[in-house]
């Protein structure tokens, strides 16, 4: 399996049982409550690839996201008996809504876990459905052991948010209604992955109906659950997942989502972040509404899936699911950022230049007419300067590369920063900080809760045994906070700066080699022999999987 997909899913063999699952979609009791939402076209973002793109809406349910569905059809066939003693669920976002709509209509109560680090916007929206919300634990992991506990302890029934049958089907009637609505030939359907429960409910009615229509999951890049099992052939707990997508960051497919996904999907994409804020600023271009990262996945894997088939042109409709659009107002400045470097419509580059009177405007010279989005100097020593670079392409990837192909035949120095995280998360807010070498500096990124009282006690954390030399917070929104950290560590030390690391409890990723480090931040240096944790430190970092999709 490549960086973005993963080919050579299970051809259907005819043991699965297909009719069944078609025979219980069709008889899945969501429509009390929710909405057969609207399969749009999207001219313009049509017009861009030369293929008809189409997007069903579930961002148009009550609750905004099709996880209504799944729920009241699970709740709606309890036994008397078990309704009559209410339900109980773990969920931080859509799943809960969906639960406490069901049971409000229903008239079961419902009890909805939340992890204490969710904000009270969500907390509210369930509230004002009817449920008892119960704030437990720091994360999700601890919120389901709660809900699982309260299961046991009173007798309720636990309503999970992907892996049962029933949670499945109810899903299952978005591919339904699109079968219904589209009656013309369909190339693929998009759908996005967390825990499965949509992507197999749809693939299943699909696959049973018209098999020839390709069903594709696709899911982040850094919590890629669905597509881990299916290259393992087994079901694969991830170590931690992504977190701005936070609709899909599940650790661990479904067994039963896993089952049908295995053997259905006729592939799974994987897309980065900035494909995913391009995508959701595509869906504001065309329908002037937003969805939530998550809510725009399946139409970012649509997208490259069609950068990847290249010059060959497809037959058929594209569909992609917006599966929901609850999107906390304060992500939009970061999602806005990402979305030019995601559509290739801004390149972020290091540039070099000699420090002389002049050296600006030849640089300028260079760049042209085209639009300068950002611009920051820092002075970097006798003869030379570092400018931090933002340029507004619009001919993409192309126009880039000819762009550092300028630079660097005017002898400038030219780094690609539109791919670093480093530089995209901290960098570009903060050239100013560069300063002489610092003895012993390290530098990493950490992932934090943000909820009231977290960034201090990450600051009381971090406090210490070593110096901290320099520090960088930005609130992007999320549920999580991202802070970057110098630390001053005698190399004696390493060894217990690797165990502070680890009983930190944080997501944390070294970043004392990167490049941007080294131009903007501190003096050149060469490879460091400090500890180095390119991939993240994440043992025991609790899950924020809500069980989306």
């Amino acid at each position: 399996m490549n960086q973005h997909e993963t080919r050579g899913v299970h051809a259907v063999p005819p043991v699965l049982d297909l009719e069944a699952y078609a025979k219980r979609i069709l008889q899945s009791r969501v429509y009390d409550v929710a909405s057969e939402t609207a399969l749009d076209g999207l001219p313009r973002l049509s017009g861009r690839l030369g293929q008809k793109v189409l997007l069903k809406r579930e961002d148009q349910q009550p609750v905004f996201s099709f996880k209504i569905r799944g729920a009241y059809n699970k709740m709606s066939r309890l036994a008397p008996e078990l309704a009559a003693r209410g339900v109980v669920c773990a969920s931080a976002g859509n799943h809960a809504q969906g639960v406490a709509l069901a049971g409000q209509h229903l008239g079961i109560a419902a009890t909805i876990v939340m992890p204490l680090t969710t904000p009270g916007i969500k907390v509210r929206a369930v509230e004002s459905r009817g449920a008892n919300v119960l704030l437990f634990g720091n994360a999700f992991d601890e919120a389901l052991a709660h809900a699982r506990t309260l299961e046991a302890e009173r007798g309720l029934a636990f309503i999970h948010p992907f892996d049962d049958p029933d949670i499945i089907a109810g899903q299952g009637t978005v591919g339904m209604e699109i079968m219904r609505q589209h009656g013309g030939e369909i190339e693929a359907i998009f759908v996005p992955i967390g825990g499965g429960g949509l992507a197999a409910g749809v693939a299943a009615f699909v696959k049973y109906l018209r098999p020839e229509v390709k069903v594709i999951g696709v899911e982040p890049e850094d919590a890629a659950g669905m597509a881990a099992a299916i290259a393992a052939g087994r079901r694969v707990r991830l170590d931690s997942v992504g977190l701005f997508a936070d609709g899909v960051a599940v650790r661990e497919a479904g067994e039963e989502t896993f089952r049908l996904c295995r053997t259905l999907l006729d592939d799974v994409i994987l897309v980065d972040t900035d494909a995913i804020c391009a995508a959701i600023k595509d869906i504001f271009d065309d329908t002037r509404t937003i969805a939530e990262p998550s809510g725009a996945l399946a139409l970012a894997g649509l997208k490259r899936y069609v950068e990847r088939r290249g010059e060959a042109q497809g037959t058929g409709s594209l569909i992609a699911v917006n599966s929901g659009a609850n999107m906390n107002f304060d992500r939009l400045r970061h999602v806005a950022e990402r979305a030019e470097i995601g559509e290739h419509r801004e390149a972020l580059l290091a540039v070099s230049i000699p420090e002389r009177p002049g050296s600006y405007r030849e640089l300028i010279g260079v760049i042209g007419s085209r639009p300068i989005t950002e611009f920051n100097y820092r002075y970097a020593g006798p003869g030379q300067a570092q400018i931090f670079l933002g340029v507004q392409l619009s001919r993409g990837l192309a126009e880039k590369q000819m762009l550092m192909g300028e630079l660097a035949a005017g002898g400038y120095g030219v780094i690609d920063m539109s791919d670093n995280e480093l530089a995209k998360l901290h960098v570009r807010y903060m050239v100013g900080g560069r300063t002489q070498a610092v003895a012993d500096e390290l530098l990493y990124r950490f992932q934090f809760p943000e909820r009231p009282g977290a960034f201090l006690d990450f600051l009381s954390r971090m406090a210490g045994t070593w110096d901290i030399s320099l520090f960088h917070y930005r609130n992007h929104g999320a549920d999580y906070g991202r802070a970057l950290a110098g630390i001053r560590v005698p190399a004696s030390d390493y060894p217990a700066f690797e165990a502070f690391l680890k009983d930190l409890d944080y997501p944390c990723w070294s970043e004392t080699d990167n490049p941007a480090y080294a131009m903007f931040l501190a003096e050149p240096k060469g490879s460091s022999t400090a500890p180095n944790r390119g991939e993240s430190l994440q043992k025991g970092f609790p899950s924020t999987a809500e069980a989306p999709a």
